[in-house]
């Protein structure tokens, strides 16, 4: 079998930390795939009907339902990958939740367990707990005895916060996120999960518990709204958090960097995590968060940038080819 193959009818993930290209993408399994002629046809298998997102291991043979973990050029109805960067999709798993769980699922369960260590009775503070990777997270808290979450959130999303784990909702709007957490726990956290960057990481790293660790993984404060605002951006890259190997001596605590893209040649890593997920997804740990489905038109993927940057979503946005589908 060739090392490439061509997927069609690709949906899309979309992520607000990162540029466009950089987005998840799943096919619609009731449209048929794409052909670049009958002669092609005739001399290749059938083109695989799949998801596509923004990982590795192989699928079995053309048909297969998988999904595919690739940097960039996902926002397209065809794309050709890698068979290596594939994953099959379990059964019992839609196409929609299929493009929601890769990206964000592989970068909480790392952030969380292979540089934050977590371990029962540990407690995490999880930003932008509403969205993809913060849904994600809370939930991987679940499957450790004994976890506190704290999770920073809009007032209006706290109810679904709570169903989903956090056990303290803060409204960063209306309240001090570091007060909130003294409040309730005096000595901090064991674990920040950082997607702002800026000051944010700062007032994270302050918050550790002695061997605690800050782990960054976005800068979400240089988005600064519809408008670029270049005075925003410079001041939170002239805020950006630093420190010393002597503080970090000193104070028992650490700072880890992580971005998935960075790791895509690490294939034997990633696969060993996507299959530790896969297994929590078949035992009913986990499910990706689906906050609405878009279709690929121009103006709707306009409409959903725009529901994310006004972070009124709750989970995943995706875009999806073919006809619209209810939100």
């Amino acid at each position: 079998m060739s090392d490439e193959r061509e997927v069609a009818e690709a949906a899309t993930g979309e992520d607000a930390s990162s540029p466009p290209p950089k987005t998840e993408a799943a096919s619609d399994p009731q449209h048929p795939a794409a052909s670049e002629g009958a002669a092609a046809a005739a001399a290749s298998p059938p083109l695989l009907r799949c998801l596509v997102l923004t990982g590795f291991g192989g699928y079995d043979k053309a048909g297969d339902r998988v999904m595919v973990l690739n940097r960039s050029g996902m926002w397209q109805e065809e794309v050709t990958v890698p068979s290596v960067q594939t994953f099959l999709i379990p059964e019992a798993m839609t196409f929609e939740e299929a493009a929601a769980l890769l990206v964000n699922y592989i970068t909480a369960y790392m952030v969380l367990f292979d540089f934050g260590n977590l371990q029962p009775g540990h407690s995490v503070l999880v930003h932008m707990a509403a969205g993809g990777v913060g849904m994600a997270a809370v939930q991987l808290c679940r499957t450790v005895e004994n976890v506190t979450v704290f999770g920073t959130a809009s007032a209006s999303k706290h109810e679904a916060l709570k169903e989903n784990g956090v056990t303290h909702p803060i409204d960063y709007h209306t309240t001090d996120y570091v007060d909130e957490i003294k409040k309730i726990s005096p000595k901090g956290v064991d674990i920040v999960m950082d997607p702002l960057g800026g000051s944010d990481t700062a007032k994270g790293y302050n918050l550790l518990k002695p061997m605690g660790k800050v782990v960054t993984y976005g800068m979400a404060n240089l988005l600064t709204g519809p408008k670029r605002n270049l005075m925003a951006l410079a001041r939170t890259w002239w805020n950006q958090f630093s420190v010393t190997a002597l503080q970090l001596l000193q104070a028992n605590r650490a700072v880890c960097g992580f971005h998935l893209g960075y790791l895509d040649g690490e294939v034997e890593l990633v696969s060993g995590v996507v299959a530790r997920l896969l297994a929590l997804y078949n035992q009913g740990h986990i499910k990706p968060h689906i906050d609405s489905v878009w279709p690929f038109e121009k103006v709707n993927v306009a409409d959903a940038m725009k529901q994310m940057q006004e972070k009124k979503n709750v989970g995943k946005v995706l875009l999806v080819p073919g006809p619209e589908k209810e939100n």
